[in-house]
């Protein structure tokens, strides 16, 4: 199959390009990117003038809910969200009922993403048996089953002596590992975050492994990772659309305002949003987490924790970041795409010869998000009714469409 799409303003900062050109796509491989040109005969042509064409988006951080309740969310119902928020891989994180823990597992869920998810779901694998804390899983063995990354999410690996092995495991194998920063013992505080987040940092430093921190939501942790940074230690972090565009003050009882680490305070996401200026905050990751709406529309203080996050990240990190001229464009691209790539060590780009991961925005005009057309199986968001620009409307992933709302 051969697709080209014409006219876009290109915006890729892993390849340098940012102005109008046309790429033609064939057999799910990137065939050219050129400034003009005419499409070949017989090929599909989509008509992107007035859009941005990126790379497709990577979210570092989802809850795809399988297995053990697909009530919620599954790897289909997942991969369409996705695909419909302009993302064309994400990483799948293990704290699934039963626990993603052992290679048979890690197996199992990669043969039901190759049939039934429309875009590149990738494993991540927990750091203990049962996520409990007391045993090293089998990293190597659930590498061998294609994950990407571990990572104990949901909670912490509270023994120190058990986090600094996992890190040498994972040294010694080269995966990644993703950090929930909390102090359990100090649910919800700022300070439970800021510890863990200094904690493993200084485990990186000590047996010299990269160290990825997920959903940074203080002042005082990005301050910590910007003196990590600046000591050399090898730490990346990222947060969250929820974080950069909501604070505690927006609550007002919602229950799909309720997600853990929980909403901080403004001057909390200012922090955030100058850590992300200034690139101490690397990726913005969506920490997709499905609930269903008995778990989530009874008011804040009975519902989970979680909220969803693939179909609205891009247009309110766009209004929120870029328009408000907090955040370049590109900026935001690279935080979406070239910075979470090169954290789990995976290709991107819009350049010859590479997989044919493409997303296209609406940027000029605005619309409201309404959760009732989501192709999530959960409707949490905290953004309904938001006005917000840079609607998904195309989404290109190994070179097949899997998303198209360019009619609106």
């Amino acid at each position: 199959m051969s697709l080209y799409i014409a006219n876009g303003k290109i915006v890729d900062p892993s390849s340098g390009i940012e102005g109008i050109g046309n790429i033609l796509i064939e057999d799910g491989i990137i065939a050219a990117v050129e400034p003009g040109g005419v499409p070949p005969e017989g090929c599909t042509v989509i008509d992107a003038s007035g859009k941005i064409v990126t790379p497709g988006l990577i979210d570092l951080h989802v809850h795809f809910r399988e297995p053990g309740q697909t009530y919620k969310e599954d790897v289909e119902t997942g991969g369409l969200a996705a695909a419909a928020g302009g993302f064309t891989s994400v990483c799948m994180m293990p704290n699934t009922k039963p626990v993603i823990d052992t290679a048979e597992r890690a197996g199992e869920l990669a043969e039901s993403v190759e049939k039934r998810c429309c875009i590149r779901a990738l494993t991540v694998g927990a750091i203990t048996e049962g996520q409990l804390g007391k045993t090293l899983s089998d990293m190597e063995g659930m590498q061998k089953s294609g994950i990407i990354a571990v990572s104990e999410d949901g909670r912490s690996v509270a023994d120190a002596s058990m986090m600094l092995a996992a890190l040498r495991e994972a040294k010694r194998l080269s995966l990644p590992v993703l950090s929930h920063t909390e102090d359990d013992t100090l649910r919800g505080e700022p300070i439970g975050e800021e510890l863990i987040a200094a904690r493993d940092i200084l485990l990186a430093a000590e047996c010299k492994t990269p160290v990825h921190l997920c959903h940074i939501s203080t002042a005082r942790s990005v301050d910590i990772i910007r003196t990590a940074k600046a000591k050399g230690i090898p730490v990346t972090a990222e947060t969250a659309p929820h974080y950069i565009s909501l604070d505690k003050s927006m609550i007002n009882g919602d229950g799909n305002r309720r997600m853990n680490p929980p909403l901080r305070q403004r001057e909390d996401v200012e922090a955030l949003i100058e850590g992300l200026r200034d690139g101490t905050i690397d990726a913005i990751a969506t920490d997709h987490a499905p609930h269903a709406s008995q778990e989530k529309d009874f008011g804040y203080d009975s519902a989970l924790n979680g909220v969803i996050g693939l179909e609205t990240a891009f247009p309110v990190c766009y209004t929120e970041l870029v328009r408000k001229n907090r955040l370049g464009l590109s900026d935001l691209v690279s935080k979406l795409t070239a910075e979470p790539a090169k954290i789990i060590g995976i290709p991107t780009g819009i350049e010859k010869g590479k997989r044919a991961d493409i997303a296209v925005f609406d940027i000029e005009n605005e619309y409201v998000i309404d959760r009732s057309g989501f192709h999530s199986r959960s409707r949490n968001t905290p953004f309904h009714g938001m006005r917000v620009f840079g609607r998904p409307v195309l989404t290109v992933c190994g070179g097949r469409v899997v998303y198209n709302d360019m009619t609106k």
